[in-house]
């Protein structure tokens, strides 16, 4: 028993005394550290006290896109941990290529009776997706906020990095290393927050009279490689890239073409994701506010499920440009390798 109640007040964050409290149902103890403490025991596998075993954990469910790109884990991370500090637990809904749909996932969680629900780059990203489901949690009245930008009018808050301002950094940077020639390595067309990207970058290109080329691919390694390729074999020098892991496989395509980076070509990724500081070169990226973000999409559900008023508007947090070893000054380009070059080593 004493074991117990260490492991569960060290979880929980508070006193063994308080722990003794809950489980022996005892009052002068708040609702949050109550449910807190039951969390706990849950997460922890420990059995409830027979009189507590009718009360359910409150669950949040966490959609994500994917596991692969290390983006959404480190989101997930951090909004977990906060989730857990306010004594919900979360749901993981990862969705895989021909697995579980979104719309699937969310039916999951309505019959688990959720408390809420965070999206992370879901259908609400994409305007040509179906919207129908977010359409309908709002009907009802779930609590829910999406992460980074995404189409108007579903009618929930979002927490979004700003992507102009990203974009105004990355395309500052490389203009003052001298490149006159930058490309963009974008998301599909309906991909709002590409889409910003773009306009952002339009508007600065026009402002300078710098020539820009736009590219779009799926977010992998290999589509990020194919649509590299083609802006490099365009004239490019620059290239601004909508996520890490496409930056990886721009940096993967200029190596199979005979150049390198930064030598001849500078490239710049989004997110600052796990390891990008390991890659050869350290990849310079517009890092994202995780940990702040995950605190803030936390709160603004919380608020939510507690009955407090949300506007449906969007918190932008600003980002910062990271420089690392993949962005350099212009430098004059051998002449391409051909396409059927061997792939490099990296």
């Amino acid at each position: 028993m004493t074991r117990r109640l260490t492991e569960v007040a060290k979880k929980a964050g508070v006193s063994e005394a308080t722990v003794s409290r809950v489980l022996n149902g005892r009052g002068g103890v708040s609702e949050a550290t109550r449910t807190a403490v039951l969390t706990a025991l849950d997460v922890l596998g420990y059995e409830r006290p027979s009189k507590l075993r009718g009360e359910r954990a409150r669950l949040v469910g966490l959609v994500l896109p994917e596991l692969q790109n290390p983006i959404f884990p480190a989101f997930a991370e951090a909004a977990t941990g906060a989730l857990v500090q306010r004594g919900f637990s979360p749901v993981l809904c990862a969705r895989t290529m021909g697995g579980v749909a979104e719309v699937d996932f969310v039916e999951m969680l309505l019959e688990h009776q959720v408390s809420g629900i965070i999206f992370a780059g879901g259908n609400y990203a994409m305007a040509d997706a179906g919207h129908d489901h977010y359409r309908m949690l709002a009907s009802r009245g779930l609590p829910a906020v999406l992460v980074n930008a995404g189409v108007d009018g579903l009618g929930f808050p979002r927490v979004s990095t700003d992507d102009a301002v990203a974009v105004e950094q990355a395309y500052a940077h490389l203009v003052s290393l001298g490149h006159e020639r930058i490309g963009a390595l974008l998301g599909p067309a309906d991909h709002v927050p590409s889409q910003r990207k773009l306009a952002a970058l339009r508007a600065a290109a026009a402002a300078d009279g710098v020539a820009y080329e736009v590219e779009r691919s799926a977010f992998s390694l290999e589509g990020g490689r194919a649509a590299a390729a083609k802006l490099v074999g365009r004239g490019v020098t620059g290239i601004l890239c909508a996520s890490d892991v496409l930056a990886l496989g721009a940096v993967r395509a200029v190596r199979r073409l005979g150049r390198r980076v930064p030598e001849h070509v500078s490239i710049i990724g989004y997110d600052d994701s796990a390891l990008m500081n390991c890659t050869d070169p350290p990849l310079t990226t517009i890092r994202q506010p995780i940990e702040a973000m995950g605190q803030s999409v936390v709160d603004l559900l919380v608020q939510q499920i507690g009955g407090g008023g949300v506007a449906p508007d969007e918190l932008l947090f600003e980002p910062e440009l990271v420089v690392r070893g993949s962005t350099g000054p212009l430098r004059p380009a051998p002449a391409l390798a051909s396409a059927s070059a061997p792939a490099s080593s990296r």
